[in-house]
């Protein structure tokens, strides 16, 4: 594996009014049901920062090292990016209540929700930023209540020389099946670690491939039967679980998506610039490579572009 990713190749183009006025780069990975490279494009073997699509394989970590979660949909909370609505709120508050905690435990900072409607409501009601309400909040719910569950010290949960975090890393390691190329601090401030788009595919197939039972297959069982908890009402992973049976779906922050089928393949997608607007055409199109079909992807297949409120183009998939 090089140490340096070293960008990728044309995956989307932006037409207004007939008028491509511009593109982004990526690259893709796509891999078949046994885990084999089918197609691709772009660097698909360096490293990059897969973002909050490691948050699966960190919930795995943290259900080994004894987390305690008997509700499915806690699971999926663990292993969400949400988007702070205020269901999200309440099932954080109630995990970190029956502790004996409450938000001032967690080590991501305050901020306002992810969501647009959330965050108007949050506001419209003369609110502001809490630790609760950030997208990461669940995942840092979960490593407190872990570190509490193995006697870990609570104090410095989220820095990478913590036994949580080392426990985490091998995990990550383990089903991405390469050594981290790089640790980075991620926007919730907790470690994220450098793998190649081809790891991460082959990480998510084998969550949806675990045995039943398993660490593995309990996380893609929760997110796949709560993917509301996941992302949010509105949320592209949340959207396309919810409209595609069977499918684990999982965003990152710079255009990051990472999506997995039992018995037909993986994907993995990063879009160089970082813009979440290219990464759903850019899905759509590998999926298919893949054979699979269904409405909600005929939904995201391009993205629309307004002009004076009406659509005058769109954003969409060149491979």
């Amino acid at each position: 594996m090089r140490t340096t990713y070293e960008g990728g190749a044309p995956l989307a183009e932006v037409v207004r009014s007939g008028f491509v006025e511009g593109l982004h780069r990526g690259s893709v990975a796509v891999l078949d049901a046994a885990g084999e490279p089918v197609a691709g494009t772009g660097d698909v073997t360096s490293p990059i920062f897969p973002r909050s699509a490691s948050k699966p394989m960190q919930a795995i970590g943290m259900l080994r090292a004894g987390l305690p979660l008997s509700d499915p949909a806690d699971v999926a909370l663990v292993s969400a990016s949400h988007a702070g609505e205020e269901f999200h709120v309440a099932r954080v508050g109630a995990l970190l209540a029956a502790a004996g905690l409450d938000e001032s435990a967690l080590g991501c900072p305050p901020d306002l929700p992810m969501g647009e409607l959330a965050r108007e409501a949050v506001l419209r009601a003369g609110g502001g930023p809490t630790r609760a309400r950030m997208n990461c909040s669940g995942k840092h719910t979960g490593m407190v209540l872990t570190c509490l569950a193995a006697g870990w010290p609570r104090e410095g949960y989220w820095r990478p020389e913590h036994p949580l975090q080392q426990r985490l890393r091998e995990t990550v390691e383990e089903f991405t099946g390469e050594r981290a190329a790089a640790v980075g601090v991620d926007g919730c401030g907790a470690p994220v670690l450098a793998v190649s788009l081809t790891g991460l595919a082959r990480a998510f197939l084998r969550l949806v491939t675990a045995e039943p039972g398993s660490a593995a297959r309990t996380v893609a069982d929760a997110m796949r039967a709560y993917p509301e908890v996941v992302g949010g009402t509105w949320a592209e992973d949340s959207r396309l679980m919810r409209g595609l049976p069977g499918a684990l779906v999982k965003i990152g922050a710079e255009g990051v998506i990472a999506a997995a089928l039992p018995g037909v393949g993986a994907v993995a997608v990063k879009i160089d610039d970082g813009a979440a607007r290219a990464r759903m055409p850019v899905l759509v199109s590998a999926l298919r490579r893949l054979g699979v079909r269904a409405p909600v992807l005929d939904e995201y297949a391009e993205l629309p572009l307004l002009g004076g409120g009406l659509p005058v183009g769109a954003v969409r998939p060149l491979w």
